[in-house]
């Protein structure tokens, strides 16, 4: 692979390029799922190639290939090339890396047992005693469920010495359970929705859900739900479970702090930010007890956002975002950083695969649990009046990403610290950072999770990523509530 590499570096420098990279990925995914007793669908494919970026006269040139011979990759470099030289034709400005130690490294995820290893029938045969579980309960009229693992293996060289070799396993598990009733539909999922969970482990993880344990619980509270209490509106107390607060903080955090967005270099599936540059240290995002990282290295765990080096081959790091509520940090890129006076990458660039241009993405962006021991019961019997909503249904927000309204699939009403009444179709709204500073209690690391998104868009072309965000259930207070869906 190294000579492969050589061949397009060698290629660009020969042709006026001041800056080369190559990125050679080698991605295997398996994607399983049935319904209601049969099997939903079925892949398992491979994806092999290289990406060339090069910079040429102060602007960007980028080509790729899934053709490895000699010949066609340094035929792709010279098309880089050539596509920099047009570039810089209707640049604005010339680009400007920070300045980044080349380093040689190799790195994989760690892992138990190697996904790949499982076979299709043994997947199969999982899933399916899931949906009869689920299907095991009256009034379950749809059961679907999913099993997907992915390895990504890259090679990275650059004019600058790097010579980096990673290999990333990742898995991810769910399932939800639907109940029709006239003209309702009520849902339930496991261990969280839109795809369930999904993490940089290998098959332990699916041992670790304990997927068929929990099947007829989703089922019975899918079913529960069509003739539970509507949610009332108005003003409340709130609690949000983790896996929900993690999406809170994927759209109002995660997607504004994208430097990129923030200096219109891009727009697309999520809008620009509210977030502009004066922002940086004066804005007061959330209450004291508001601490979020962009924390992309492993200690932080097996999140989606994990890695050892970025595509540019910047070393994981941890960026503080909001400090003790007030905002401290942006995502950046070699590019971007000396836009917020920095002199060194952040290290969050990232592409889909190796027929991508890496863009600015979210790492795991996570909000640090709170330093005195608080469980989730704890909080809720520390709850006069209130509401507690898990695992999300809807979300919507704008494209600054500063009005927002998110739907849960289950809530609960709080009385006297007492959970009491089953609530159906709960759904809160608000403005990022009024929400975020009316936050005043945060439960430990004990009910701290690192949870996963799987299929977060962004770029035209559109690339597909996952992304991590860990929480531990949190209160607000004084949030507008109401029914997103209007019920029976």
């Amino acid at each position: 692979m190294r000579d492969i590499a050589s061949w397009a570096l060698n290629i660009a420098a020969l042709r006026g390029a001041s800056y080369a990279d190559a990125r050679i990925a080698d991605d295997r995914s398996r994607a399983l799922s049935t319904k209601n007793g049969k099997v939903g669908s079925a892949s398992d494919s491979e994806s092999f190639g290289i990406g060339v970026r090069v910079i040429v006269d102060g602007a960007w040139g980028f080509a790729a290939s899934d053709d490895l011979s000699r010949a066609a990759v340094e035929a792709t470099a010279a098309r880089a090339v050539d596509i920099a030289k047009a570039s810089a034709r209707v640049k604005q400005n010339d680009i400007r890396l920070a300045a980044e130690k080349p380093v040689t490294a190799e790195w994989t995820s760690p892992f138990q047992i190697d996904p790949f290893t499982t076979s299709v029938e043994q997947n199969i045969d999982l899933l399916l005693k899931i949906d009869a579980e689920l299907r095991g309960v009256a009034g379950v009229t749809l059961a679907e469920t999913n099993l997907n693992f992915r390895r990504e293996e890259q090679w990275f060289a650059s004019s600058e010495g790097a010579n980096i070799h990673q290999t990333k396993y990742t898995t991810g598990a769910g399932y939800a359970a639907y109940a029709f009733a006239g003209n309702e539909i009520q849902k339930r999922s496991y261990p969280c929705s839109y795809g369930g969970q999904w993490q940089n482990k290998g098959y332990e993880l699916v041992h670790e859900l304990k997927l068929v344990e929990n099947a007829r619980r989703i089922g019975e509270e899918a079913v529960a739900l069509l003739k539970a209490y509507q949610c009332p509106e108005g003003v409340a107390n709130i609690i949000l479970e983790g896996s929900q607060l993690g999406l809170q903080i994927h759209e109002s955090v995660g997607h504004p702090i994208e430097l990129d967005r923030v200096l219109g270099m891009e727009a697309n599936f999520a809008g620009m930010s509210f977030l502009t540059l004066d922002k940086l240290r004066t804005l007061r995002y959330g209450s004291d007890l508001v601490n979020i990282v962009a924390d992309a290295r492993q200690e932080h765990g097996p999140g989606l956002g994990t890695f050892a080096f970025d595509e540019e081959g910047v070393p994981a790091q941890c960026t503080p975002i909001i400090t003790n509520g007030l905002f401290t940090g942006y995502l950046s890129s070699r590019e971007t950083a000396h836009t917020i006076g920095l002199n060194r990458s952040g290290g969050t660039l990232r592409a889909e695969g190796w027929n991508r241009l890496p863009i600015i993405r979210m790492t795991n962006v996570s909000i640090l649990p709170g330093e005195k021991p608080l469980t989730r019961e704890q909080l809720i019997s520390g709850t006069d009046d209130g509401i507690y909503m898990e695992t999300n249904r809807s979300w919507s927000i704008d494209d600054k990403r500063y009005n927002f309204q998110f739907g849960c699939e289950m809530g609960w009403e709080i009385k006297n610290g007492k959970r009491t009444r089953m609530l159906k179709n709960p759904s809160y709204s608000g403005i990022t950072t009024e929400f975020w500073n009316s936050m005043d209690a945060i439960c430990s690391r004990d009910e701290w999770v690192l949870w996963g998104i799987p299929h977060c868009g962004k770029g035209q072309p559109q690339q597909v990523m996952g992304t991590g965000h860990g929480a531990s259930p949190a209160r607000f207070r004084g949030i507008k509530v109401g029914s997103a869906y209007k019920g029976n």
